[in-house]
């Protein structure tokens, strides 16, 4: 090949490269656009008409005014009761078959129904949920059948995560522990998972998130009223969580202010969900800057 024709194929594809990295640089922006237009168009009907008393009120069903106190409250119990499930469970699942699980047909078999599992809509967990507590068990819709139902829901991706993330280890660091004589258990915990911990974090954030918006399992397993008390922490009383307060609010609410309630709830749960991410990531970033104040 002459000089000439491998500049022509180097120029060719420097304008390709140029090209692509534009393009996606372009879908960037227009992503960032639309995560901030909807962030604006939500939070623009919503703040200005939000104040504190709203937070604490109780809602109301035939006149104006009312608030979302005990359905928040409800939205971060069962939240919590669906982490302490999920987050153990997947977690170690997750361990389990990156570390442990032999290669062969039972591993992968298991990995395809937790794949398959992670894309199964959320009404199927719900439904599964009411026939094992309303039905089996017989305790009707509570906020116990919400948070477990939901851990259920997020088991799949939680563990598929945390899998992927302890894979994307290097065996370098592996072998380095097991060449120092420690056991495989010890590597796991003192090397491996302080590596994977911020891709876990991510997908602790990604159910988490998911949970406290979840509408129709909470419907099918919480119910659509409350115990009518601020803090009620029975684990068998009725459950409506915030999205399903908003969701009933927007269709079949009859107080005249449905609207504005529907706006300031929707303002509400954006700004939590997005209060949730940055609690579990402050303390990564806070560390990673402990690092780098310690090696300069």
């Amino acid at each position: 090949m002459s000089s000439f024709t491998r500049t022509r194929h180097t120029a060719r594809a420097q304008r390709r490269d140029k090209l692509a990295t534009i393009a996606l640089y372009g879908l960037g922006a227009l992503v960032m656009l639309l995560i901030f237009w909807l962030l604006f168009t939500i939070l623009g009907k919503g703040l200005p008409g939000l104040r504190p008393d709203f937070l604490f009120k109780q809602p109301e069903e035939i006149d104006a005014g009312g608030g979302i106190g005990p359905v928040l409250f409800n939205s971060f119990y069962i939240l919590f009761i669906s982490l302490i499930v999920s987050v153990p469970l997947g977690i170690g699942a997750g361990i389990y078959m990156a570390e442990y699980a032999p290669d062969n047909g039972f591993t992968s078999a298991l990995r395809m129904a937790v794949e398959a599992l992670s894309s199964v809509p959320s009404i199927v967990f719900g439904m599964l949920g009411l026939a094992i507590f309303a039905e089996y068990f017989d305790v009707g819709l509570t906020i116990l059948g919400g948070g477990v139902s939901l851990a259920l829901l997020n088991l799949p991706m939680l563990a598929r995560v945390t899998e992927e993330a302890v894979r994307t280890v290097p065996g370098e660091l592996r072998e380095a522990g097991y060449a120092l004589g420690t056991t495989q258990f010890h590597v796991i915990r003192r090397v491996v998972l302080p590596v994977a911990i911020p891709a876990i974090i991510t997908g602790v954030c990604l159910v988490a998130g998911r949970a406290f918006g979840e509408s129709a399992v909470i419907i099918l397993t919480a119910g659509l009223s409350t115990s009518g008390e601020m803090w009620d922490f029975s684990l068998f009383s009725p459950g409506e969580t915030l999205a399903v307060h908003l969701w009933y609010v927007q269709s079949e609410a009859i107080v005249e202010d449905a609207r504005q309630i529907a706006d300031k709830s929707a303002a509400v749960l954006v700004i939590v969900v997005l209060l949730i991410n940055l609690a579990f990531r402050f303390p990564l970033w806070f560390g990673k800057r402990r690092q780098g104040l310690s090696r300069k």
